[in-house]
């Protein structure tokens, strides 16, 4: 059993399709084809049904996908154990956020390219369900976002700054000049707003309940930026922190005046995996900046 084929097995069984992992893996669909079958006749057992151009992962796939995932993060985390014995600043960091927190990585990046020039980061946008998955499988190394509990002790919190629930409107609306805003207030106004996976919109929705506010909503979207585009439309209004208006000078975060509606912004990292040195250094770096977005 070789390291490259659970490699290949994973990003097969993630993407249900040959063709599709091969691509992404930058071999041919037979060289994939041929190191599956290899990986079977090693342990004896089928991993994927073949259904003519579709596959899916029979029960024994299903069963040795996580220990796939396991086997790839130990052999990983193994290397860049000995990369950090001997100080070398190489290797690759994956950096997961929420959209929110986008200001604060453009405030940190460069500093940690100037010291970690050699470093690859990828950056990986979405929402925090989605992230707690990657952070959980070991496909990021941390995460941004505004969570701040955690019942299961598998993750560490660390607060970055403190961010408000806020009317994100265009500068032309006739309340974009509030200082802040009743929820009341915004209840006949035509949002935008994010979808259910997102842990803003479950405390908006969690608060308009226990408030016995019915907003005007208009339209879900399961993407930041999009909401931010719709809200410079002068169409529409959403909710968000005000934290997310990144690049987007014509448009006003207007802070809803409810007590719960104070979020604290969070690095998260699991317990579970080794810490490489250049997620340390990122840690310190993006506190250190993080100081600029608390209010005065």
């Amino acid at each position: 059993m070789e390291l490259r084929q659970l490699k290949y097995f994973i990003r097969a069984a993630e993407l249900q399709n040959f063709t599709d992992a091969a691509n992404e893996l930058y071999i041919t669909q037979s060289t994939l084809s041929q190191q599956i079958k290899q990986l079977e006749n090693t342990l004896g057992v089928l991993l994927f049904d073949r259904l003519g151009k579709r596959i899916r992962l029979t029960e024994a796939g299903n069963l040795f996908l996580p220990h796939a995932y396991k086997t790839v993060l130990q052999a990983t985390e193994g290397q860049q154990v000995l990369n950090d014995l001997i100080d070398l600043k190489t290797g690759v960091l994956n950096i997961g956020s929420t959209y929110g927190l986008s200001a604060l990585l453009v405030k940190a990046l460069p500093i940690f390219r100037s010291m970690y020039p050699q470093v690859v980061v990828n950056i990986i946008f979405g929402s925090t369900n989605e992230l707690l998955q990657k952070l959980d499988k070991g496909t990021v190394d941390c995460m941004l976002s505004f969570m701040e509990t955690n019942d299961d002790g598998q993750l560490e919190i660390h607060r970055l700054f403190t961010a408000h629930l806020s009317l994100i409107t265009h500068e032309s609306h006739p309340m974009a000049d509030y200082k802040k805003i009743k929820l009341t207030e915004i209840k006949g106004l035509t949002l935008a707003l994010p979808s259910a996976g997102f842990s803003i919109r479950q405390l908006l929705d969690k608060i308009v309940a226990e408030a016995g506010v019915q907003l005007n909503i208009d339209m879900e979207v399961n993407d930041i930026n999009t909401l931010l585009q719709l809200a410079d439309t002068k169409n529409w209004c959403t909710v968000l922190m005000n934290s997310s208006l990144f690049g987007f000078p014509s448009l006003r975060a207007i802070p809803i005046s409810h007590a719960d509606f104070k979020r604290h912004a969070t690095i998260l990292f699991s317990a579970k995996y080794y810490r490489k040195h250049a997620l340390t250094a990122f840690n310190k770096i993006l506190k250190d900046c993080a100081k600029e977005f608390n209010p005065k």
